[in-house]
């Protein structure tokens, strides 16, 4: 599928190099369903690589008939990312060796960049039939089910014998160095988004409206996949706590996944029901989050989650959960409200204060947007990767 063109130009250092030849570098990913964070960050890339020496395109391996990949390959047009779809029925299908193979070969594929413990998995395989450097980037196994020890376990194998290994935040860059992967391969290269299309373009007022909510009554909201980790359980009796206290806020959660029908018996049991919103999955964000008095993260586990990234971007005020790489950016008191895990009194109190004071949103608001434009930009990612990927050639 060819992607659309994009819909703005990145800002890129495009200086020269001693070499001509465009390097093709294939992003590859397993997703179910419509995917998650990592995604913006994999299928934005490409565009940030235009005019430079290298051009890259996407391999998605997902289930047969799954409906959430039409959701990618609308997300890959707006990103202007050319996306191939590998139908992977399991791990014993042997044909997605095979479809990746002739893809590496028609494309000529010089980097293979994994995202995901099978897809560093394969590529070690693939490099047996295809000559390519090996890069990944480990954003995080934050979902735990029976077969988590078997991923870590996969990647404790494949990561040190990576040429280069990424990690989002600093927490994992010392389990990948833990796990034997040398310190010249090992680089920490945080998430960014593109600040140039993530900024507020109208009041909160009026993106409220545009989303269907009353600008007259407060609104918290949360972005995510709905599972254990994300603590979207404790975000809503958190919220619970706050109608017990007479504040009328509503709450709105943007995602989908298999915790909805417990979260919906959960909000079905509260004292104000009507006020708690499952909005499913929402392809585009940016009126939501201008719309918000409050954005939480209530995660148990996170890596550094690119919905924080863009709500900052988008000047919304943040509560968040102090774990992995979100201390590093957030400063608590300046940027945002920084919270303990699993702790729901401190998630109703940090809510409940800055949903009170309006200088205190004000000033969060601005200065979160500071912090993504100065240190979290996509364009300023992308040269750090790209230099990531000059030092396999020089």
């Amino acid at each position: 599928m060819t992607a659309a063109p994009p819909t703005s130009k990145a800002t890129v250092d495009k200086s020269p190099t001693t070499r001509s030849v465009c390097q093709m570098v294939l992003h590859a990913r397993v997703v179910t369903e419509t995917g998650g964070g990592p995604d913006k960050t994999i299928l934005n890339s490409p565009r940030f690589l235009e005019g430079t020496n290298y051009r890259a395109e996407c391999a998605y391996l997902y289930p047969p008939n799954d409906p959430g990949f039409a959701a990618l390959q609308k997300l890959a047009e707006t990103s202007g990312a050319k996306l191939h779809g590998i139908e992977d029925r399991g791990p014993l299908d042997w044909r997605v060796v095979r479809d990746l193979a002739k893809l590496c070969r028609s494309l000529k594929v010089k980097i293979w960049h994994g995202h995901d413990y099978k897809t560093n998995a394969l590529g070690l395989l693939l490099r047996r039939f295809h000559r390519m450097h090996l890069v990944t980037t480990v954003h995080g196994w934050v979902k735990h089910t029976s077969r988590t020890p078997l991923y870590y376990w996969i990647d404790r194998k494949t990561l040190p014998l990576y040429d280069k290994v990424v990690c989002v935040s600093a927490d994992l860059e010392e389990q990948c160095l833990l796990a034997g992967v040398k310190r010249d391969r090992c680089h920490l290269i945080e998430n960014a988004i593109d600040t140039t299309q993530a900024r507020r373009t109208l009041t909160r007022e009026e993106a409220k409206v545009a989303s269907g909510y009353d600008p007259a009554i407060p609104l918290i909201g949360a972005v995510g996949r709905l599972s254990e980790e994300k603590g979207f359980d404790l975000l809503i009796e958190a919220v619970g706590r706050l109608h017990a206290m007479g504040n009328p806020v509503h709450l709105a959660i943007v995602g989908e996944g298999d915790q909805r029908q417990a979260l919906e018996t959960q909000i079905a049991a509260q004292t104000h029901p009507d006020r708690f919103h499952l909005v499913g999955f929402r392809g585009t964000l940016g009126t939501f989050y201008q719309a918000l008095d409050v954005f939480a993260l209530s995660s148990r586990r996170e890596g550094l989650p690119n919905v924080l990234l863009e709500a900052m971007a988008y000047e919304a005020p943040v509560v968040a959960t102090a774990v992995a790489g979100i201390p590093r950016l957030i400063t608590d008191g300046m940027t945002g409200c920084l919270i303990a895990p699993n702790d729901v009194p401190q998630l109703q109190e940090a809510l409940a204060r800055v949903l009170a004071e309006g200088s205190l949103q004000r000033s969060f608001s601005q200065a979160a947007r500071q912090t993504i434009v100065t240190r979290y930009d996509f364009a300023v990612r992308m040269q750090k990767m790209r230099s990531v990927y000059d030092e396999l050639f020089f």
